[in-house]
Parts: structure tokens; C-alpha cells; sequence
């Protein structure tokens, strides 16, 4: 009996991880292997172009790839594709809470990671530690946070970018640090090891008004965002900006005020709270969050109550 050709073989099928793992590639070199700042600064300049039709034909195009949400937007006749970015809600869409022993959420986002302090040593993600004095870029600084809790928050691109008031609260100082723009989407996270602190952030260090205790938000720019403005201090925190990098300010913030907003694009805000708050119940990575429900609980007016 001869023996009957076979056709090849096809090509085995690649498993779901390998699948993913490509997709990852892919996802990593489109979003960190350009130009990350000259795209930045491009980006920045086409988003604040007035044209409402520029406007509307450029969040057609956003929703192409995004899930963009305008039903909370206070209005949605924009003039700039800049004016959606950093839209307003209607007022009341982010209530925060009464409890004088809760710190809220600032903002909007995703919980990309939190839990207990381990000296001065945080994650970005598993396995990707960084400590804090490489984050904030001071050895005292990092020592008043030794121990306590953290929280960071991913805000996507089409969420709500404006930040709040977690607490009754006065700022006392706002530290600029200027870097690079690396995306802060989980890619990269799992990739570029002390990532946050390689990237353009602001620590804004802050006092509660109940009990004087410390408290930081450290908003981080990434990849088409780069511009942080924040309301109590009279410069727009860019890129381009060279100075001074510290800018003591004696600003007081009821919880809920709006501190300041991102001006474009998706990025991070992380807090920090001293020894004596614990993590609000429930919340874990991968938790999707809004501004004002709770993210830290005073645990010693818990335990006077």
C-alpha cells in the first residue's frame, strides 16, 4: 500500500497567555518605544486648538478605542478636544462622605495598587517595589509616611480628571519634579521597574484639619498628559517648567474642593497616610473607585469614639 502524502502540518495554535503576551508586546512598544515627550508636547498643542468641529471629530475618533462617558459632564458643547478632557460634572455626581474619620478617593480611577507601607517601600505592581524616597524625593519626607498606607489610583483617559480634597485639609508645600512620560497603564507597570518615579509628578504635602496629621497626594504625569495645574499655586506644572521646584503655600480645602485636574490623557495619583489610618474595607486592586467614596479611615477616632 503506498504510502499517502500529507499535507504540512498547520501552525500550533498559540496558547491564550502567548496570545497575550504578544498583545502586551505590541501594546508596549506602541506606547513606550515613540518619542514619549515630543508626542506629549504634540499632543498638547492639537488638544487645545479651538474648533468645536475639530472638538467633536476628535472625540469620535477617542470613542473609537475608549469607553467615553459625557453623561455626568456639566456641558458637552466643547471647544477644544482640551475643554473634554478636563470637564466639569454636574454638581452633585461625586458626593463625598460626611465621616470625619474617613479620607475619600480624590478622584476617579482604578486602585493599581495599596496596603500596608513596609518601612518606606511600596509597589507599583507584583513584584515592582520602589521606596519612597526615590518617590518624593526626600529621606524626611519618606520617614513621616514609614509604616502607613498607600493607595494608587489609574485614571484612564476617559474618566474624570479633575482631583479633590480627600479631608478637611491645608496644604502646606507643593514640591515639583520634572521626568519623563512613560505610560502608567499595567504594561508598563509589570516592565519598567520605580516607573512612577521616573516620571513627572508633584508631592503635595498636606495637614489634616481634624488632627494635624500628615497626609501627601502625589499626582504623576505620563504619556500625553505631562501638565498638572493645580489651584493654589499660580503656575502650570509642565514640562517646560524649570522653577522654583518647591512652593511653600498656606492653602486650606474643605473635603470635596476641587484641588486642580490633568490636562490630558490617562496617569496616576497616589496618597499616602501615616501609621493610625487603615484601608477602607473592600478595597483591593483592580477595585474601581470615584471621588469621594472612601479609601482611609482614621483608625484612632475610631477608637476615642
Amino acid at each position: 500500500m503506498k504510502n499517502i502524502a500529507t499535507t504540512p502540518s498547520a501552525e500550533p495554535r498559540l496558547s491564550l497567555k502567548q496570545r497575550l503576551l504578544m498583545q502586551e508586546d505590541l501594546n508596549f512598544l506602541l506606547t513606550n518605544r515613540v518619542p514619549r515627550i515630543a508626542l506629549t508636547h504634540a499632543v498638547g498643542w492639537f488638544s487645545k486648538l479651538k474648533s468645536p468641529l475639530l472638538a467633536r471629530l476628535s472625540i469620535a475618533v477617542w470613542r473609537w478605542f475608549t469607553p467615553l462617558d459625557l453623561s455626568e459632564a456639566e456641558h458637552t458643547n466643547f471647544n477644544s478636544l482640551h475643554d473634554c478632557f478636563t470637564r466639569r460634572l454636574k454638581p452633585g455626581a461625586r458626593p463625598f462622605s460626611a465621616d470625619e474619620a474617613v479620607l475619600c478617593s480624590p478622584s476617579d480611577g482604578i486602585v493599581g495598587a495599596c496596603g500596608r507601607i513596609e518601612g518606606t517601600r511600596v509597589l507599583q505592581a507584583k513584584g515592582f517595589p520602589y521606596t519612597l524616597q526615590d518617590l518624593l524625593g526626600s529621606d524626611t519626607l519618606a520617614q513621616r509616611y514609614a509604616n502607613g498606607n498607600y493607595v494608587t489610583l489609574r485614571l484612564t483617559s476617559a474618566m474624570y480628571h479633575r482631583f479633590h480634597a480627600p479631608a478637611d485639609l491645608t496644604v502646606d508645600q507643593v514640591t515639583y519634579i520634572s521626568g519623563d512620560t512613560w505610560n502608567v497603564n499595567p504594561v508598563a507597570l509589570k516592565r519598567v521597574e520605580r516607573l512612577f518615579c521616573k516620571n513627572e509628578r508633584a508631592v503635595i504635602e498636606a495637614r489634616l484639619a481634624r488632627s494635624n496629621a500628615p497626609v501627601a497626594l502625589v499626582p504623576v504625569a505620563a504619556i500625553l498628559v505631562a501638565s498638572i495645574r493645580l489651584h493654589f499655586i499660580d503656575v502650570l506644572l509642565h514640562l517646560r517648567y524649570r522653577g522654583p521646584n518647591v512652593m511653600p503655600c498656606q492653602a486650606a480645602a474643605h473635603k470635596g474642593d476641587e484641588l486642580g485636574w490633568f490636562e490630558h490623557g490617562s496617569t496616576i495619583i497616589i496618597m499616602l497616610v501615616p501609621d493610625g489610618f487603615a484601608l477602607a474595607p473592600g478595597l483591593h486592586t483592580g477595585s474601581q473607585v470615584r471621588a469621594g467614596q472612601p479609601l482611609c479611615v482614621d483608625t484612632a477616632a475610631g477608637e476615642a469614639a
